[in-house]
């Protein structure tokens, strides 16, 4: 059995060598971070953070699919008690 027939989630499993295409400006910045050698480690917490960003989306459309789409104000309301902020509605997300 190959690495290919095993489901690993992301995070997990050995580690594979791709070639990435990245802007000059991205991977300067990048660098200026976490140096020439840690340019790896951060493009995959990068790309692990935006898979859940993914999953997240896609359970909320999913959601939205069912419920319909949350209430702004209500939204605004809980938004303002978790904060300690006031209660916006044109700011709700």
């Amino acid at each position: 059995m190959t690495d290919d027939d095993v489901e690993f989630p992301p995070g997990d499993g050995p580690t594979s060598g791709i070639s990435v295409t990245l802007t000059t400006g991205t991977l300067q910045a990048i660098r200026e971070r976490v140096g020439k050698r840690g340019v790896s480690a951060y493009l995959e917490k990068a790309a692990q953070r935006q898979i859940e960003r993914d999953n997240l989306d896609e359970l909320i459309a999913d959601f939205d699919k069912v419920h319909g789409p949350a209430d702004p104000e209500a939204v605004a309301v809980k938004r303002a008690r978790m904060t300690g902020g006031t209660a916006n509605p044109g700011s709700a997300a």
